[in-house]
């Protein structure tokens, strides 16, 4: 890149990014080869291909692909497009297939990417072999059933180094199930005319709660539970672009933390629950799995809300002024039927497409996005707890350690000479322990 977007001044504690990274298709296109070409990025879930010959098609990265469980069991990541004349090979977004047929000459691969039919091959010549025209395999790995994939051949991390500091939020959420998480089935499909980096600000951001959300605080507290704070909690840089802030206690958790807002006939079995979570983990970190609620960002462009829901957000760049957004929930497996029906209800009351808080964010980002149009405010200022020792929630420290790493990335920088966790963080400390 060529002149200053991010401007990092740790003395003086301000942190500002110039509305041109939201704005500049130069800059979006630069995004796509050096971030989105290059990170592990998150395709989808184990539960989501359950049994050998299931899978899921889907856009990861502005690449089509397809997440599929062999008849061997194994998950792999494809490119959905056959090696052949380009076409998809796979046009439904789920389903059971033991192999893939390509509408445009039926040419035929396994649920294992192998190419298994070509008719009339004796238009061949000697030299064709089948064992040369498999579908592109992309390097994946998962994490506690979180499945990654990266297209960069040359990508020196394993997914567990890239992850760095996030694998213990990962943690946290993989633990409220003995049996395993699952996708609840059905996703929710959407966009925002805005680049796609303010929803990933927006979705870290507990400073706009009480402002934007004020339907949604009003309703909650008017059900007995308490809205989140201004102040309170705890905010993280987890190293390489991640971040995650924690709101402890939490407002309301179906999962084991009864409030008012939950219906009284469940609490002795929320009760009965957190009691289970002691015996297994032990007060503390039961308490932390069960009573906070927590945002955790893994960069570039997966966002996991752990609150009165858990909420797998996928952001994508359409362009510089325009993102898709795509999000599921997920539940223990193993979750009684009751309090299951009352985390998709209140899941889609508050996060849903029509629900207290998705419009607001659609339509605040999209404010922002028109508001850059008056290019005498050139900057957005994400300072906002510089200057502490520890960070709160309502602090943008998580939306700073996006940043460095996105700047870092689009410069060909690398961060090998960086611990991978609390980087930034302790830099922002020891700044504050000066001042």
């Amino acid at each position: 890149m060529g002149d200053r977007i991010v401007f990092d001044d740790l003395e003086n504690f301000s942190f500002r990014v110039d509305h041109r990274a939201y704005t500049d298709e130069d800059v979006a296109a630069q995004e796509m080869t050096k971030i989105f070409d290059r990170c592990w990025l998150y395709v989808g879930h184990e539960s989501e291909v359950p049994a050998p010959g299931s899978y899921v098609s889907r856009d990861v990265g502005g690449r089509p692909v397809v997440m599929a469980r062999g008849s061997d069991g194994v998950i792999r990541v494809f490119a959905n497009s056959c090696p052949h004349r380009g076409a998809l090979i796979c046009s439904q977004p789920a389903g059971q297939a033991r192999s893939f047929r390509c509408p445009y000459h039926d040419w035929t691969f396994s649920n294992q990417g192998d190419l298994v039919g070509v008719p009339l091959p004796d238009g061949y010549g000697p030299g064709f072999r089948k064992s040369d025209f498999g579908l592109a395999r992309h390097r994946s790995d998962s994490y506690r059933g979180f499945v990654f994939a990266t297209f960069d051949p040359e990508q020196p991390r394993t997914l567990t180094e890239y992850l760095a500091g996030a694998t213990e939020y990962l943690d946290l959420i993989a633990d409220q199930s003995e049996v395993g998480m699952e996708v609840i089935q059905g996703a929710q499909l959407h966009g925002a005319r805005a680049n796609w980096k303010l929803m990933m600000e927006n979705s870290v951001d507990i400073y706009h709660f009480r402002a934007l959300h004020k339907r949604y605080v009003s309703y909650i507290e008017s059900l007995g539970t308490m809205a989140p704070r201004r102040r309170g909690g705890f905010a993280r840089a987890l190293g390489r672009g991640h971040g995650a802030n924690e709101l402890v206690p939490a407002a309301a958790r179906p999962l084991a933390y009864w409030t008012p807002m939950f219906p009284p006939e469940v609490r002795s079995r929320m009760e009965a629950t957190a009691a289970r979570f002691v015996e297994r983990f032990g007060a503390e970190r039961a308490q932390r799995i069960t009573g906070a609620n927590r945002a955790l960002m893994i960069f570039p462009n997966l966002m996991i809300i752990d609150a009165i829901g858990i909420t797998i957000r996928k952001i994508d760049p359409v362009s510089a002024g325009q993102m898709s957004i795509t999000s599921v929930a997920l539940a223990p497996k193993d979750e009684d039927p009751d309090i299951r029906e009352l985390r998709k209800s209140h899941y889609l009351t508050f996060l849903g497409p029509a629900g207290f808080a998705t419009p607001d964010d659609i339509e605040i980002v999209e404010s922002c996005q028109r508001g850059y149009l008056n290019r005498t405010l050139r900057f957005s200022d994400l300072s906002r707890g510089m200057a502490k020792e520890v960070p709160e929630t309502t602090d943008e420290l998580p939306a700073r350690e996006f940043w460095r790493q996105w700047d870092r990335l689009m410069h060909d920088g690398d961060d090998d000479h960086e611990e991978a966790q609390d980087v930034t963080q302790r830099a922002e400390r020891q700044g504050a322990q000066r001042r």
